[in-house]
């Protein structure tokens, strides 16, 4: 199976919130010069040493970003990941994933130091 790159696969996709996918992934790359990206479960999505975060592309009117520990199931540390999260940003899916939602650019813009702090923390468990 042949690999799309993330660039390839953007000029591709037909989205109504595209600039905001595009958004997300600039983001998401500026976190941490670690972060890598690949398209992942027909997605863009984001790793360090493994897989942490893929874009939900299917939402009505949002998109949104995974943040899981992989595909495997894993240990969690006593007391689940402990993510600190004050602007309640995160949506819990499972114990070890939760989902952050967009609906604007603006959106990703106001949220951005919040969002920082949450995907650093995120990436010290993968």
């Amino acid at each position: 199976m042949k690999k799309i790159s993330v660039d390839a696969f953007l000029a591709d996709l037909e989205h109504p919130l595209k600039a905001e996918i595009v958004s997300v992934r600039k983001w998401m790359i500026a976190v941490d010069p670690a972060i890598g990206e690949e398209i992942k479960w027909n997605a863009p999505s984001f790793r360090t040493s493994g897989y942490f975060a893929t874009t939900h592309l299917r939402g009505k009117g949002t998109i949104g970003l995974i943040l899981h520990l992989g595909a495997k199931a894993r240990d969690l540390p006593p007391g689940g990941l402990g993510i600190r999260d004050p602007e309640s940003r995160l949506r819990w899916l499972g114990r070890d994933r939760a989902m952050i939602e967009f609906r604007s650019r603006a959106e990703i813009e106001a949220g951005r130091a919040a969002l920082t702090a949450i995907v650093r923390q995120w990436i010290r468990h993968v």
